[in-house]
């Protein structure tokens, strides 16, 4: 049987080294965070290797965007068919019905997917929101935090520098 694979293979790529980058983004975060508490590694140390990981975060996150842009499936794959509201909403509580009860009594999923169709309306509509707002917001505060100096002019679009941290760690909570 031949396997077939819902994301192409750079998409796998990014898909891992974002998950590894989270991991250390996390660890790293919270040494910055509670100094007083955890003792994994200098606080100098735990900035830069947070500061490096950033960065990768980053350019990784471009290369996403500009891969789903200019191959056109951004809309195709991430954008719900708001075209269709009705459809929509009535695929979606399908979906939320499996998963709050149909699955625990063995229903079948609705969703079926396949290169073309991975998400469904559900996941659609959480993607969207993590990868066009979320995680840009993330970025952008993180690198506000990077050099709150540079920065200073956007961080005063946020409300100040201590506004820009509160949403920065707010994200991961």
């Amino acid at each position: 049987m031949k396997r077939i694979y819902l994301h192409p293979l750079p998409v796998r790529i990014w898909h891992w080294i974002n998950a590894f980058s989270f991991i250390i983004l996390i660890l790293t975060g919270l040494q910055i965070r509670m100094i007083e508490t955890i003792h994994w590694m200098s606080f100098q140390t735990a900035v830069k290797i947070h500061s490096i990981f950033g960065f990768i975060l980053i350019f990784n996150y471009f290369i996403w965007f500009s891969y789903y842009v200019f191959t056109g499936k951004l809309f195709k794959i991430y954008i719900p068919p708001i075209w269709r509201p009705v459809e929509y909403v009535k695929r979606a509580l399908r979906q939320a019905k499996y998963y709050g009860f149909g699955i625990m009594i063995g229903d079948k999923n609705p969703h079926h997917p396949t290169p073309e169709h991975k998400f469904n309306p559900l996941q659609q509509g959480a993607y969207l929101l993590i990868m066009t707002v979320l995680i840009p917001l993330q970025l952008i505060t993180g690198l506000i935090l990077w050099d709150p100096h540079k920065f200073s002019g956007l961080a005063n679009l946020f409300g100040g520098i201590q506004i820009v941290d509160f949403i920065h760690t707010a994200l991961w909570v």
